[in-house]
């Protein structure tokens, strides 16, 4: 990789004065160790009308490799070769911004101790950068460049020059002139765009990231018309990082325009003193309801139909009331999450002894499955097709028969409050139906009249007076004149 500053100058202010700004003496080649290779800063010119500084980054790719891992751009597993024949060792890209902060670290924090004057002198500059991926073409280095106040070349690199008809690489070659920037401020901007432009980072991006992108953001991102786009590029597109670098960006904006410093705007809540509630997630109080109502129901062995991960199994295994909990599921490998998550083999021989997990598909009869107090069908009759649903009521309500059954389901009809959620679209992909408070109640309360349950109904999570709860629940309890008498597969066929 290859990258120069030049500044020219007069008797008056030499362009020399690169070097005392740099801390690199122009009549001397330096190397650098890096732990991807070595960086060389040279002098290729150095005269009173023109200084260039040249950054050379040579890449020991197989180092990058082994420090890397595996990850990064070139580095999946799928794509071992990649890993040694790729772009890195001559498009620009986080490599050498990070080698640019590395070996220009004073520069870009604006000191210089033999000149203090000189770091805020703006100077005619002129930056140079043959090969530079840039994902977007050209328009977009200078949607990225021109308003930081730079004149922008960029000239696209043909992908063969012996084939013109092959169209133009992903490259260009990248020239910067402006008059009005410091040093520190230009070498700032390399540092975030370099790998913005080429979209990728040959690291993991983790939450540091953005205390160094708002750092070197300093005075110039806040108010960049493509914040936003640089914001997610440099932190790697991760959601997370970039809500919180954009709330930051936002208090910044709003200390600007007050007059007052970022602290003075961000402490209007003590964090000791907090007593604002925090809203409960849905699954919690899902959780909750169906706790509740198993304690109601005096229900001490419990099967959980369609556990999943365990979440469930997790929290009833707290309460000492239920002295047996069974997790059933058809995925292997939810049952293996839900293990993990229980740490099943290190609970101690008591505990170890309330909790079983088993696969099993609830469309078929399970002879396992009788004989328990209560059953938990939470989330799951929505993943079956309708033509399926039958089956499953049979096995459950027909076949195990426990004295309680709970049932819990999404609410269509509140899904017009969910405002990420667009309009048609179930809340799973995987839902093959969600019913109206109506429809289910109607299925709900044919099956109890089916196999001998009385069934009520319990809203889960705020009732909207005008939609319903988010979650709806159904409590079937087995009425005294059927407790001992299953239901026959010749009587479900019949009804």
């Amino acid at each position: 990789m290859f990258l120069t500053i030049s500044a020219t100058g007069t008797p008056e202010r030499p362009a020399t004065d690169l070097g005392f700004l740099l801390h690199k003496h122009p009549d001397k080649s330096q190397a650098f160790s890096t732990s991807y290779g070595t960086a060389h800063v040279l002098y290729p010119e150095a005269s009173v009308e023109r200084c260039t500084a040249a950054l050379l980054l040579e890449v020991d790719a197989v180092a990058l490799v082994r420090r890397g891992k595996g990850k990064g751009r070139g580095g999946a597993p799928d794509a071992a070769l990649a890993q040694y024949v790729n772009d890195r060792p001559y498009a620009a890209s986080s490599l050498l911004a990070v080698a640019l902060s590395s070996v220009f670290s004073s520069a870009m924090k604006g000191t210089c101790a033999a000149r203090p004057d000189l770091p805020a002198r703006p100077l005619p500059l002129r930056i140079e950068v043959p090969a530079l991926p840039a994902r977007g073409g050209p328009d977009i280095v200078r949607a990225l460049f021109e308003p930081l106040g730079w004149t922008v070349t960029a000239q696209p690199v043909a992908l063969d020059t012996a084939f013109p008809e092959w169209g133009d690489s992903r490259y260009v070659g990248l020239v910067l002139e402006s008059a009005e920037l410091t040093l520190a401020e230009a070498l700032r901007h390399l540092y975030v765009l370099l790998p913005v432009l080429d979209d990728a980072k040959h690291y993991w991006v983790a939450s540091d990231e953005v205390d160094k992108l708002l750092r070197a953001g300093e005075g110039w991102l806040p108010d960049h018309p493509e914040h936003k786009l640089i914001t997610s590029r440099y932190l790697a597109r991760r959601w997370s990082l970039t809500r919180q670098a954009m709330d930051r960006l936002e208090l910044v904006r709003l200390a600007e325009a007050d007059d007052s410093e970022v602290e003075e705007i961000d402490n209007a809540v003590d964090e000791s003193t907090d007593t604002e509630e925090k809203p409960v997630p849905l699954a919690v109080r899902r959780r909750d309801a169906i706790i509740a109502a198993l304690q109601a129901s005096g229900a001490a062995r419990v099967l959980d139909l369609g556990c999943g991960q365990g979440q469930l199994v997790q929290a009833l295994l707290k309460d000492v009331r239920f002295t047996e909990i069974v997790g059933v599921d058809v995925s292997v490998r939810a049952l293996t999450i839900a293990a993990r998550r229980l740490k099943l083999d290190r609970l101690g021989e008591r505990q170890a002894s309330r909790v079983t997990l088993f696969q099993g598909s609830l469309a078929y009869t399970d002879n396992r499955l009788k004989g328990y107090d209560a059953a938990v069908l939470s989330e799951v009759i929505e993943h079956l097709d309708l033509p399926r649903l039958p089956a499953l009521e049979y096995a459950v309500f027909g076949s195990a028969r426990p004295r309680t059954v709970l049932v819990t389901t999404p609410n269509v009809e509140y899904n017009v409050r969910w405002e990420t959620l667009p309009a048609g679209h179930s809340r799973h992909g995987d839902h093959r139906f969600e019913w109206t408070r109506e429809e289910f109640r109607a299925w709900a309360r044919r099956v109890a009249e089916r196999h001998g349950y009385d069934v009520e109904f319990t809203p889960v999570g705020p009732d909207d007076p005008e939609v319903g709860p988010p979650t709806q629940m159904a409590v079937f309890s087995m009425t005294s004149a059927h407790s001992n008498t299953p239901t026959t597969a010749k009587e479900e066929k019949a009804a």
